[in-house]
């Protein structure tokens, strides 16, 4: 029978409404729009990976057989690491924390047990690890977990002090339990405490050490179900450790103590160190010191045991930095961490407890890092991280994601970026070497930037469901560093804090131009170039950007003229390319009455900056105070690498800056925009008649008046637009700029039209208010009707309004350094409801339409070199515009999605073709126009958590799916989606989880995953010597599964536990069939090797056979020749 698809029906009835809306709307027959190729099925949304540090790490594990190791957090999350590029992530559906870990060495499973009572067994046998069975103890809790090697038994402690054993494979409880008052006897009258440590004897397994927080030790005897010993110490224990011999173990306790005990000598520690304790020479007991709350006591067949341990230092090192020791032979080393320790496993070259343990690498796990210490070489130097586990050496404030780049982009980044490494190294390969890569189908590029708090971009490679450090950039080198005077205090209350934090980046990967924008309302445009320079003075652009609706004042009459005059029509203009010392440090000045004007809210270096190769700085441009209001904060930016332009705006307007003639183009509020033709009601604001300047006012509608204020340094203006534009400064001008330091400043005199940054905003602010929220450079069509398509910038608004700006650009090379740049509002395009969000344009065939932009060159080339930059800059600009040859027809579409919905706009009739609501009752956090393998779509991602994709041009919804409540605004901030069918976002504060919404992602993900478990065969035991085998005293072995087993144990308490099945769902089923591929590739390898060793066993059976035959033959013919000989003639 036919399986019947309810969405097949469904898209082809919603693409017929569409259709019939559409051609409802724009009068044009169904058949000339173009046929949209992605469909339903194209769109499956699944995670794929989670890179960076496990996020709240709880504890740890290793397998030394497979070199893997897990980590398990305070949320219940898995972390499973092999070689680099090998990495897993797992969930318990609890989400309680993790407390122990305990690897079924070389068996690919993992024991993990939770704070809630709950023991799970894991398949790792598996790309995508799932739980084979639970158990879930009823009456109590959980302390401690042990599973010696080879071993399918596990050693469960108590809070109550009784252990509980449980089999592995079939996960449940054996009958035999220790009860800890049968362990402590008469030992004790109290209770002992929680169990905080078993394991076995390691030259006995009947033998049990089991430690109790109160200070017993109980070495227990597993056959007798009785204690051998019993060891008494006055202080808390918090860990114990065996020597390899089995006749020595060591106790870490309470008050920075370590305590060695012979296990026959029960009265008394043969030996109490206090590693960190000043040792008093009368003899007295030493200083208590803090906990030692983990030791490890390993040896080594050539030299002196390793004491390793966390903890332990003296209570006078105040605000001393957590420590891991290191105690080898007379020498002690304190090894200073940057986070506190929460736990650390020693790597020694044999899995066997009964052997010298060879000790070669330290693995500490701290709050916020992972460190691997070499104990092989002196000083013990740290292995380089390979994982991506720095994503939040400073807070992440913002992220963007690019797939399929330009292929030279990553070499490039790398071949930098190599240079930023730190030295001091071990020579050795990272230790944790375990597991296989995946097949990688994805072969394009992907690159991930992450902007932080303390000003760094960091370029990541994301290639192939991998992430490496590619290169990192330290904006805050452009800066002065802040003194803690009140002065510069006051010049930074637009933030508290990090006052270099990245908020916003715009990157061309093309031409390799970046932008950043930061909270103190700064940008810093950077070029790439592989050589070094040094940069004598940072070239700076200090700009008023502010908004006032004010029609409720009049401007006083009179008051006198400024001590600047206006700049008159015709005046030359100073240049803005002059880059000679300041002769001033600052354009900012403060009044008579100590309101700051023209103060930027960060100070920009005035000495040479030295610039490494990589990102170098080509411009900055910072808002500055006006009348005593801090600047806001830049809400949105974009880049055109082709254009020379970058734009930005806040809740105040926008400007437009051309950094390659370092001049403001544009700089004027929102309702300038409109010009006369404001949509909305504005509400005057109360008047502030003490910050008005000494002059009087111009209005902005005042053509004449105004005609030549209001032309930027390089900008020609058309006069009857001149009410929009920024003048160089005049008197009564809107909006204004300031030059570049060293330039001759232009007349920036004070004006009345201020905006606090105060979080108390009035009911008639946020009604005058609309705030600039996205931009777009393309080349369209400017206005209703043109029949040639011109650069523009798209400008998208808080009120979901989308307004047009025409840009004239002089021709490339030259003249373009030389000619200015005309800048035109061309009035509105569409109105939606919500913010702006993304804009994005198409073909007459459905094609996405990028925005031009300039291959890169290198900046700082000569000789034969600079000739080809020469080249390159005068170069036409690549664009992948339409022909004007479609002039007569609609030959573009332009994409606008806001906040609650989506449209489709014709273009150049500027009909609105398709149009859809996205949601009523959620509102979108990020959208943008992707392109899939074989179409474009519109993804979303909404407050309420759904991920959406819409389809072009029609859009038709394709995929919805509830994914991720918005719980924390940190997703909200970081969620950013890519082409083919990627997406990423801040999972945690130091984790990216990256999903896809690609079906042809998600089925071939199983293949892209690594593998954590591979084939190994187990080394060899020790081997026990001649004489320990024939007078004793080697490892004794233990039948675990008669002595724990149903036929001697007998049952366990029925209430005790409850047994809980692993899922059977899909899930499961796809675990168990890949669980079973490797059992089947595993037994086919156990059976070859079985059949080579028959094999060779059958030779040297053959070899002793024919040297027997040739013994016998040898011995007849002796026989034969001495038969008849007596004896003295021998």
């Amino acid at each position: 029978m036919k399986k019947f698809n309810i969405r097949k029906v469904l898209d082809g009835l919603k693409e017929q409404a569409s259709s019939s809306v559409s051609s409802g709307q724009s009068g044009a027959p169904e058949n000339n729009l173009m046929h949209e190729t992605l469909q339903s099925e194209n769109f499956q949304l699944c995670k794929t990976v989670r890179h960076g540090f496990p996020y709240q790490p709880s504890s740890m594990a290793h397998d030394p057989v497979q070199k893997i190791l897990a980590i398990g957090t305070q949320s219940g999350a898995l972390r499973l690491f092999g070689r680099p590029g090998v990495e897993c992530y797992c969930q318990h559906e609890s989400g309680a924390a993790v407390i122990s870990l305990q690897f079924l060495i070389n068996e690919g499973a993992l024991v993990s047990a939770l704070a809630d009572d709950s023991v799970h067994l894991w398949n790792l046998r598996q790309r995508r690890p799932a739980i084979l069975h639970s158990l879930k103890f009823n009456r109590e809790r959980i302390t401690f977990v042990h599973l010696p090697f080879q071993s399918k038994w596990l050693y469960i402690g108590t809070e109550k002090g009784n252990i509980h054993i449980v089999n592995v494979e079939s996960f449940t409880l054996s009958g035999y339990v220790i009860m800890w008052n049968k362990a402590i006897e008469l030992s004790s009258k109290a209770h002992p405490g929680p169990v905080v440590h078993i394991s076995d004897n390691p030259m006995d397994e009947g033998k049990l050490i089991i430690g109790y927080e109160a200070g017993i030790v109980v070495l227990w005897d597993l056959k007798s179900k009785k204690a051998d010993y019993r060891y008494t110490y006055d202080e808390a224990i918090h860990s114990v450790a065996w020597h390899h011999e089995g006749k020595q173990f060591i106790c870490s306790h309470s008050d920075g103590t370590l305590t060695i005990w012979n296990i026959k000598g029960q009265g008394k520690p043969f030996q109490t160190i206090t590693p960190h304790g000043k040792q008093p020479k009368d003899g007295k007991k030493p200083e208590p010191c803090k906990p030692i709350l983990k030791v490890e006591y390993k040896t080594t067949r050539l030299g002196d045991p390793f004491m390793i341990l966390s903890g332990g230092l003296s209570y006078d090192t105040v605000g001393r930095r957590p420590c891991l020791t290191v105690m080898h032979g007379k020498s002690t080393a304190v090894l200073e961490m940057d986070y506190p320790i929460v736990d650390f496993l020693t790597l020694c070259e044999t899995p066997y407890s009964n052997d010298f343990q060879e000790p070669y690498a330290v693995v500490v796990l701290l709050e916020k890092d992972l460190v691997v210490i070499d104990l092989a070489q002196n000083g013990y130097p740290i292995f380089e991280n390979p994982y991506p586990l720095t994503i939040h050496e400073s807070p992440v404030t913002c992220c963007e994601y690019f797939a399929d780049c330009p292929v030279d982009l990553i070499p490039a980044l790398y071949s930098v970026g190599s240079r930023q490494k730190r030295q001091g190294y071990s020579k050795k390969e990272w230790p944790i070497s375990g597991g296989n890569w995946g097949l990688g189908t994805q072969s394009y590029p992907e690159i991930i930037i992450t902007g932080h708090a303390d000003g760094t971009v960091k370029f990541w490679d994301a290639s192939a469901i991998m992430l490496q450090v590619l290169y990192k950039l330290k904006t805050a080198k452009v800066f002065e560093k802040s003194r803690n005077n009140k002065e510069d205090k006051q010049n930074t209350e637009i933030v508290d804090e990090d006052p270099f934090a990245i908020q916003i980046m715009a990157w061309c990967p093309e031409s390799r131009m970046l932008c950043v924008a930061g909270v103190s309302a700064n940008l810093i445009i950077y070029r790439f170039s592989r050589q070094e320079i040094t940069t004598e003075v940072v070239q700076l652009l200090e700009v008023r950007l502010q908004y006032e609706v004010n029609d409720m004042e009049s401007p006083p009459e009179g008051g006198g003229g400024g001590d600047r005059d206006l700049p008159t029509p015709g005046a030359a203009s100073p240049s803005p390319q002059t880059t000679g010392p300041p002769t001033h440090p600052s354009t900012s000045s403060n009044s008579s009455d100590g309101v700051r004007d023209n103060v930027p809210c960060l100070k920009v270096r005035s000495t040479p900056l030295k610039q490494s190769s990589g990102y170098q700085v080509e411009l900055v441009v910072q808002l500055v105070w006006v009348s005593g209001e801090p600047p806001q904060q830049i809400t949105s930016l974009a880049l055109n690498s082709s254009y020379g332009l970058i734009v930005f705006g806040n809740s105040n307007g926008l400007a437009v800056v051309d950094y390659l003639q370092k001049t403001v183009l544009l700089n004027l509020g929102t309702v300038e925009l409109y010009g006369s033709n404001d949509p909305y009601q504005r509400q005057a604001r109360s008047p502030r008649k003490t910050r008005q300047p000494a002059g009087g006012l111009c209005d902005i509608n005042e053509g004449s008046a105004s005609e030549d204020r209001c032309k930027s340094p390089t900008s020609v203006l058309a006069s009857n637009h001149q009410q929009f534009y920024n003048g160089g400064g005049g008197r009564g001008v809107l909006l204004s700029v300031c030059p570049p330091r060293g330039a001759n400043p232009l007349d920036h005199r004070d004006n009345s039209f201020s905006r606090s940054r105060s979080s108390s905003v009035t009911s008639i602010d946020k009604e005058a208010r609309e705030a600039i929220t996205s931009f777009h450079f393309c080349e369209t069509f400017a206005r209703k009707g043109d029949s040639a398509i011109t650069p523009c910038l798209y400008v998208g608004t808080s009120l979901g309004t989308v307004l047009a700006v025409a840009l004239n650009l002089p021709p490339a090379g030259e003249q373009r350094l030389l000619q200015p740049v005309i800048v035109l509002p061309s009035g509105t395009l569409a109105r939606l409801k919500g913010s702006i969000l993304r804009m994005a344009f198409l073909d007459n065939t459905g094609t996405f339409l990028p925005p031009a932009f300039e291959t890169w060159y290198e900046p700082n080339a000569a000789g034969a070199d600079s000739e080809e930059r020469d080249k390159a800059r005068k170069r036409r600009p690549v664009s992948v515009s339409p022909s004007t040859s479609q002039e007569l027809q609609e030959s573009q579409y332009a994409v606008v999605c806001s906040e609650k919905q989506a449209k489709v706009i014709a273009l150049p009739s500027q009909n609105c073709i398709f149009k859809h609501s996205i949601t009523e009752t959620s509102f979108v956090l990020r959208a943008d126009v992707v392109q899939m393998n074989i179409g474009n779509c519109v993804a979303c991602f909404c407050a309420n958590g759904h991920i959406m994709t819409l389809s072009l041009p029609g859009l038709r919804p394709l995929l919805d799916v509830n994914y991720l409540p918005l719980t924390d605004m940190r997703i909200a901030r970081t969620f950013c989606f890519t082409n083919l069918g990627q997406a990423m976002y801040l999972t945690s504060p130091t984790e990216i989880q990256r999903i896809t919404y690609s079906q042809e992602t998600c089925e071939n993900l199983q293949e892209m995953l690594g593998e954590l478990f591979t084939p190994v065969e187990t080394p060899e035991a020790p081997n026990r010597g001649f004489f320990k085998g024939l007078f004793g005293g080697g490892a004794t072995s233990l039948d675990r599964e008669e002595l724990f087993g149903e036929t001697q144990a007998g049952k366990a308490s029925r209430g005790l536990a409850q047994h809980i099945p692993g899922p059977q769902g899909l899930e499961g089923m796809k675990g168990a069939a890949s669980g079973v591929v490797a059992d089947l590739a595993r037994a086919r390898i156990a059976l070859d090797e079985r059949g080579q060793k028959l094999g060779e066993l059958d030779e040297r059976t053959a070899a002793m056979l024919a040297s027997a035959d040739s013994f016998g033959k040898h011995a007849h013919d002796m026989m034969l020749k001495c038969k008849d000989k007596k004896w003295y003639q021998f």
